[in-house]
């Protein structure tokens, strides 16, 4: 057949072309030259084309281009299914949309939905500057909305997002991630990490949860940060962070733990709220309320306070005995990010196990005054200078008894202390492996160790301490 050839399926899809060839006994047709099959919603053009109408498919091999609403397809390979209104592409497929570009070399195409799926490696590549890349996905054309999985990225102008899988809506600037979730903020140093996340633009918000970490470039170094829930807000160098529930922080030289935590990235202010604990330099520090004060322009740690029933306490390293100080408020100084100066100010008292040259136990100073001021070199106190009407007494360890050897509201939390970027996590957060291994190093260090003439003592003003008894406890309840 030449000229004009025409084969029309009832009311659902036209085939025209210059060129025809038809086999009524296997329902095969072939039609060449300026082929166009028309449809209801969409339009094919190719060289050629096959048609089976047992199976009411249309095939083609030689390069082809749909036009389907506000939608471009174009494939070397293709066949439209009659029955389910679907296009199927194979090799070089650029799909565009009055918003976004596919390119991949599998997609399938529902032209009454505009639903496109893709398979293997693929790109959607959106009008605002986004880049969604993924093996395994859906794209809706229409409105703008994509489900993602398989190696799923979203590259964005500032940040990158990869998760097990994402759900992204290009009109209300929301992105949802799970499984697996690595957020980079190049902008602001930052990388966020956990198993759900709800990304904001258009407020330039995230939520957090599940594992959730945060990690800050500080001068050099990486600041930690973990909660069970973390939201961040505002625009590049403005963040503002803030954590909830069994919070904890973690860098080289200096870790803490609180229930919440406030942090403001253009003020260079860090709050720690509720039962706040930070240890640094062999130094553990408590208060009602913990401030992290850092400058901007250097991005170092600048100062301390601590506001109410301010405390430290330091383990003597020559023997069992505690070095403790208390007052009302402690304003510290960093120097090169490490704590250099303290003053510890109103109604300050101090219970300091002192040595001679020799390391010999001299006696147990105790004393008190309105102002401690220490001056740390080294990660040890060098000097301890009281003011203004100290009084101290040292007594032979012999005469002081062990509970005087406590300050009122000592609570030593040594043993909760995160000494590495493998205890941020709580134990409700481990997994049954991470649990056992965790069980083994404290087992192993347990009895490395020799038994503390304190540790009774210890143990009652600690009830909360994580004692190899409770972690076997939390694996239990897994």
């Amino acid at each position: 057949m030449f000229g004009d050839v025409r084969l029309i399926q009832g009311d659902s899809v036209t085939i025209v072309g210059n060129y025809g060839e038809y086999n009524g006994k296997d329902n095969l047709a072939f039609i060449a030259d300026k082929v166009n099959l028309r449809s209801k919603e969409s339009t094919l053009a190719t060289d050629t084309l096959f048609y089976n109408r047992n199976t009411q498919q249309a095939y083609y091999n030689n390069n082809g281009t749909i036009n389907s609403g506000q939608n471009t397809l174009k494939s070397k390979n293709g066949t439209y299914d009659v029955n389910s209104k679907k296009f199927i592409f194979r090799t070089n497929v650029d799909v565009k949309s009055p918003s976004a570009t596919i390119t991949t070399n599998h997609l399938d195409y529902y032209e009454n939905s505009g639903h496109a799926y893709v398979f293997g490696p693929s790109w959607i590549i959106q009008s605002n500057g986004d880049k969604l890349y993924t093996e395994n996905g859906f794209y809706d054309t229409k409105n703008d909305i994509a489900n993602i999985g398989k190696n799923p990225t979203i590259y964005s102008q500032d940040k990158t997002i990869q998760a097990g899988k994402i759900f992204y809506d290009k009109k209300t600037n929301y992105v949802r991630a799970e499984n697996n979730i690595k957020i980079t903020d190049t902008i602001n140093n930052m990388v966020a990490t956990g198993h759900f996340a709800e990304v904001f633009r258009d407020k330039d918000s995230m939520y957090l949860t599940k594992k959730a970490l945060i990690k800050t470039l500080i001068e050099k170094d990486t600041m930690y940060l973990h909660g069970k829930q973390i939201v961040t807000t505002g625009p590049e160098n403005n963040k503002v962070a803030r954590a909830y529930n069994n919070v904890r922080i973690y860098k080289s030289d200096l870790s803490g733990k609180c229930d919440s935590i406030y942090s403001n990235q253009k003020l260079g202010i860090t709050k720690m709220i509720n039962n706040p604990v930070l240890w640094s330099q062999g130094s553990q520090i408590t208060g009602d309320v913990i401030y992290l004060l850092s400058d901007n322009q250097t991005e170092k740690m600048d100062s301390i306070k601590v506001l109410n029933n301010a405390f430290i306490i330091q383990k003597d390293t020559l023997g069992v005995g505690y070095n403790q100080m208390k007052g009302i408020d402690l304003f510290g100084k960093f120097k090169d990010n490490k704590l250099n100066i303290i003053d510890l100010v109103r109604n300050t008292e101090s219970v300091y196990y002192m040595y001679n040259d020799d390391n010999e136990l001299v006696g147990i100073e105790k004393a008190i005054c309105s102002k401690i001021r220490l001056e740390i070199e080294d990660n040890e106190i060098q000097n301890v200078i009281r003011y203004i009407n100290p009084e101290s007494e040292i007594y032979p360890e012999a005469d002081l008894p062990l509970n005087a050897r406590l300050l009122k509201g000592f609570k030593w939390r040594g043993d909760e202390e995160i000494k590495s970027l493998d205890d941020i996590f709580p134990l409700d957060e481990l997994t049954e492996d991470e649990i056992a291994n965790k069980i083994k190093i404290a087992t192993d260090l347990k009895e490395q160790q020799p038994m503390e003439v304190l540790q009774e003592t210890l143990d009652q003003n600690n009830p909360e301490s994580n004692s190899i008894k409770d972690l076997k406890n939390q694996k239990g309840k897994k």
